[in-house]
């Protein structure tokens, strides 16, 4: 599969985009009003809630000051390459549009850190705790729609098992989420030993966050720091039930990095985790 990634192609754009505009001193009214559109088109677009034309580009590069090119053709591929749609747009009949931002954020990052409190992680899980996840968490989807989430979960899992420029991920998982039998006995027993394996991969690193340290910085809930290779601002990343936040400013992604320096601390070692899921897996949960 393909990691390509036109969600992280569009914010490069709009980060471009933004600092051009700043660099010719205008302000977004003055752009908006140049390119004849609304003010709140204009929001909306540098907000990245609004996909632009290749050719709303090229206008906006011939206002800024940005003539033909090297830059001028680099912004007009990028463009061009954020209209594109990604391989998860197949799914977009069950993943609504706030969660298919993330799925194209995590097809192109470099590394992803994680910390869960009550489930394994989807890009560990096995399908039957997949399916058991959502079977549980949307009763009111059919059997089908079950299934197609099931089957999306399973193929964002190709970004850290594919075999070029895999995504390193360091997961933390709350000892509860362990302890939970989702999907029964047999489900649990396989998930577990599916953690074993997949943490001996080179660029997937698990630790697990014991009953014993009692109180500590994440108990507000789940989080996530999406980092990027190709000059990428960093990204903090939180979900609700209905919807999720992106956290881009420097300060806010620090408070999430200073956290999970703090749960790393916190957790057990990496070979320690290890030996306690496969302790699980064996002994029970």
């Amino acid at each position: 599969m393909a990691d390509f990634s036109p969600t992280v192609r569009h914010r490069r754009l709009l980060q471009e985009l933004r600092q051009l505009r700043s660099a010719a001193g205008l302000k977004q009214e003055e752009v908006a009003h140049h390119l004849d559109w609304s003010t709140s088109r204009m929001t909306k677009v540098e907000g990245g809630t609004l996909r632009i034309s290749v050719n709303d580009v090229r206008a906006m590069l011939q206002l800024y000051g940005v003539r033909e090119g090297a830059k001028y053709e680099a912004l007009l591929q990028l463009a061009k390459q954020a209209r594109e749609r990604g391989w998860w747009h197949a799914y977009s009949d069950v993943i609504p549009q706030w969660f298919q931002v993330y799925v194209g954020l995590e097809a192109e990052a470099s590394s992803l850190r994680n910390y869960e409190p009550e489930l394994v992680h989807g890009l560990l899980q096995t399908e039957d705790y997949a399916r058991a996840v959502y079977q549980a968490a949307r009763v009111t989807d059919a059997p089908a729609e079950i299934e197609r989430h099931v089957s999306l979960r399973m193929a964002r899992q190709d970004v850290i098992t594919r075999s070029e420029r895999p995504m390193h991920f360091w997961a933390i998982v709350n000892e509860a989420a362990l302890r939970r039998r989702v999907g029964g006995t047999r489900v649990m027993e396989e998930q577990l030993n599916h953690l074993v394996g997949i943490s001996a991969l080179p660029n997937v690193t698990l630790q697990v966050l014991p009953y014993a340290v009692g109180a500590h910085v994440a108990m507000l809930g789940s989080f996530a720091i999406l980092s990027f290779s190709e000059g990428g601002d960093e990204v903090a990343y939180l979900e609700y039930m209905t919807g999720s936040l992106y956290l881009e400013k420097p300060e806010e992604v620090r408070t999430y990095t200073l956290a999970y320096d703090h749960l790393r601390a916190s957790a057990l070692a990496p070979r320690d985790s290890i030996a306690l899921v496969a302790k699980l897996a064996k002994e029970g949960f």
